[in-house]
């Protein structure tokens, strides 16, 4: 391929047809990065959790923080493919992560399973108000595709942190 034309694709936009305006790609992309940020916090968080559990529930809790992370995984192809689709971009590193999350980070040499199941009910909480966030977004531009996906991860969101809670009722 000629070096003058691969330089110019390099430079070039991506140029992605929607029919939402500029600013609804704007803000909705940006939106949706954060949230895409904040999901693979959480992801390794609960990998962190799952990796690092301990004590008598070992078995159970450690197979629901597994599944847990495989869904909230799942979640991250959607994300970043949605805000690409209305033209807008997202991530591209680890640092750029870093840069947009919302949700802490736990490096902590020890947490009890109690403080585990705690702290990762309370982040999934706290991803369901920035998802109805980013929905309300949705729903002022007209977007209804991006804000029926978000209901769903609402709904997945919601059911991880009712089992997060049932997992810690009566604990010391």
């Amino acid at each position: 391929m000629d070096r003058t034309l691969t330089e110019k694709h390099r430079k070039s936009p991506l140029a992605t047809p929607t029919t939402l305006s500029s600013n609804a790609t704007t803000d909705i992309a940006g939106a949706l990065t954060a949230l895409l940020a904040d999901v693979f916090a959480l992801y390794l968080k609960t990998k962190n959790f799952h990796w690092h559990m301990s004590g008598p529930h070992f078995r159970d809790y450690h197979l629901m923080l597994d599944e847990q992370g495989e869904q909230i995984f799942a979640m991250t192809d959607d994300v970043a493919e949605r805000a690409r689709k209305i033209g807008g971009t997202t991530l591209r590193s680890i640092g750029h992560i870093s840069k947009v999350q919302r949700l802490l980070d736990n490096d902590a040499d020890f947490v009890t399973p109690a403080d585990m199941l705690a702290e990762l009910r309370d982040d999934n909480l706290t991803l369901v108000s920035l998802m109805k966030a980013a929905h309300d977004l949705c729903d002022e531009h007209g977007d209804i595709a991006t804000a029926s996906l978000i209901e769903n991860w609402v709904d997945e969101a919601e059911r991880r942190a009712w089992f997060l809670f049932e997992s810690t009722r009566g604990a010391e």
